[in-house]
């Protein structure tokens, strides 16, 4: 990377300025002084003009984890596995259910 941000064009079409990762990484002070200013633009960063991380103030980081993780549906998907494996009732190998360990 030349410069020290690029422009990058997403596959929706939408366009998103990339910074270089060292500089990213002089900039973070800066960073956390607007966050705390109530400004929630992120930082996109990384290397060969393309974005490879992106910081982002945490309340708005909780928001969006939060929301994958209902979309997903992964909430429900873990209460249906977690009674499945709780019922002493033999299950036919079509519907028995194989557990998630990384889950609880």
């Amino acid at each position: 990377m030349d410069s020290e941000e690029a422009s990058y064009l997403l596959p929706d079409g939408e366009r998103v300025w990339v910074i270089k990762t060292s500089t990213a990484a002089e900039l973070l002070p800066k960073m956390l002084e607007r966050f705390r200013f109530g400004h929630t633009d992120p930082l996109i960063f990384g290397d060969a003009d393309r974005p490879e991380g992106v910081v982002v103030p945490f309340e708005l980081w909780r928001t969006l984890d939060t929301r994958v993780f209902d979309e997903d549906g992964l909430d429900t998907t873990y209460t249906i596995e977690r009674a499945r494996l709780s019922d002493p009732r033999p299950q036919s190998p079509s519907s028995k259910s194989q557990p998630i360990s990384t889950w609880t």
